[in-house]
């Protein structure tokens, strides 16, 4: 790979191919152990004969603790400094709750395991996060996180069909342990990362001495730019994310006998765009802007559910649902690459990671009550049209009040580092 035009200096501070390569499969592996959480757990607790109330409450904990936990957990990973250290124990607490669900799946023990994978995951997201803007630097934090994005978005599409599998011929259970296997080679990934190569780097952060939340938190609070991506983030999610639930609705009613195969269409279709475009998505961003491709992404979300209110032919469902590869693509790797632009002197991007994960927790939590009640009230097609609106609303945040964050002069911070790395 070709960093920064060339230039000498430019071509000392680029990591090694074997760091490279472990950070792509770190990723890879991650998104293949996390796919176990999602709608492979609610299967496999229908099937112990837990009741939906006791599920949803299972759901709600994770949700309610991966929501409030964003913060301090990117504001321990900023303090402590142990990027690779604390993915490692992250990831090794991910993989103890999966296997102490398969194995014990009491209710008491199930919810102790969700807990631990949901306060584990507060901290894996921000570490790898801070990695990979350790690896490159801040002028091609794009291209990473593209990349990145890419090899998780092809894990997903592996590990859903890989535990789809196991569950069709296996059982349910099964699922957890290969999710706790799974752990093992993102640990060897991880292991390939070398400590020299995040230390030439030298990216804004205070001492663990001098960190202090409150003054963190009160300096971002002042950042317009910030609190800006922040709304639109908000309102993106409030409207996208009781868009999925919806069209599977209805694919359901509309054909139920192919619902199963039509709704893991909806899902592998936009991941097909997300690994193809995100390296593309992440390069450009990093040449000539965030601003623009974040408007794509950003205009995408409106045009989606407005097809949607005027659609009923499953089919067509299911292709317009495609469209949601365009948005996860820019706005997976465009947010957070703007959050290393507008911290890049402060030091605090984990934690301002920690602000726009919350402010997306947040509009995803509201939006599947409110998609759902305007649904059941006034009808599928309102409750798209509603979102609809809403999705331009953040689109015209973002156009009216965002301004383009890159920086296009040389990065200042490509000298060596010698703080430890573990």
């Amino acid at each position: 790979m070709q960093y920064a035009g060339g230039h000498r200096e430019a071509a000392a501070l680029a990591p090694s191919q074997r760091s490279q390569i472990g950070v792509d499969w770190f990723s890879f592996f991650v998104a293949d152990v996390q796919m176990g959480f999602g709608p492979f757990l609610t299967v496999y607790l229908t099937t112990e004969k837990w009741t939906n109330a006791d599920i949803g409450l299972i759901f709600t904990v994770g949700s309610v603790v991966g929501l409030v936990g964003q913060l301090p957990g990117g504001a321990f990973v900023d303090a402590v400094r142990r990027e690779r250290l604390l993915a490692s124990l992250a990831m090794i607490a991910i993989g103890i709750s999966a296997f102490s669900i398969a194995v014990l799946p009491p209710f008491s023990a199930v919810l102790f395991a969700q807990l631990l994978h949901s306060t584990a995951s507060v901290i894996s997201w921000p570490a790898l996060a801070a990695i990979r803007l350790r690896l490159v630097g801040h002028k091609l934090i794009g291209e990473r996180l593209g990349r990145n994005d890419g090899f998780a978005s092809a894990g997903s599409i592996v590990a859903a069909a890989a535990m789809g599998a196991c569950g069709y011929y296996l059982s349910s259970q099964a699922v957890f342990y290969v999710s706790a296997l799974m752990v093992v080679p993102a640990l060897i990934a991880l292991q390939m990362v070398s400590p020299t190569d995040l230390h030439r780097h030298a990216i804004a952060r205070k001492k663990s001495a001098e960190y202090h939340l409150g003054a963190a938190v009160a300096e971002l609070a002042k950042n317009r730019t910030l609190l800006i991506l922040s709304a639109t983030v908000c309102l993106f999610h409030l409207a996208n994310a009781s868009i999925l639930p919806l069209v599977a609705n209805l694919i359901t009613l509309r054909a139920s006998n192919q619902a199963t195969a039509l709704v893991a269409l909806c899902i592998i279709g936009p991941q097909i765009v997300v690994a193809l475009a995100s390296p593309y998505v992440g390069r450009w961003a990093d040449r000539h802007g965030r601003r623009p491709l974040l408007l794509i992404g950003l205009g995408s979300l409106p045009v989606r559910a407005a097809l949607l209110a005027f659609s009923s032919d499953p089919l067509a469902l299911v292709a317009i649902q495609v469209l949601d590869g365009i948005s996860a693509a820019a706005l997976g790797v465009l947010v957070a690459s703007s959050v290393a632009d507008v911290t890049r002197e402060s030091g605090n991007f984990n934690l301002a990671l920690g602000v726009t994960g919350m402010a997306m927790g947040a509009g995803s939590a509201i939006s599947t009550a409110l998609g759902g009640a305007v649904a059941y009230r006034f009808g599928v097609a309102t409750a798209f049209t509603m979102l609809s609106a809403i999705g331009l609303l953040a689109f015209v945040v973002f156009a009216l009040f965002m301004p383009e964050t890159r920086h296009p002069d040389t990065d200042p911070e490509d000298e060596e580092e010698t703080d430890p790395d573990v």
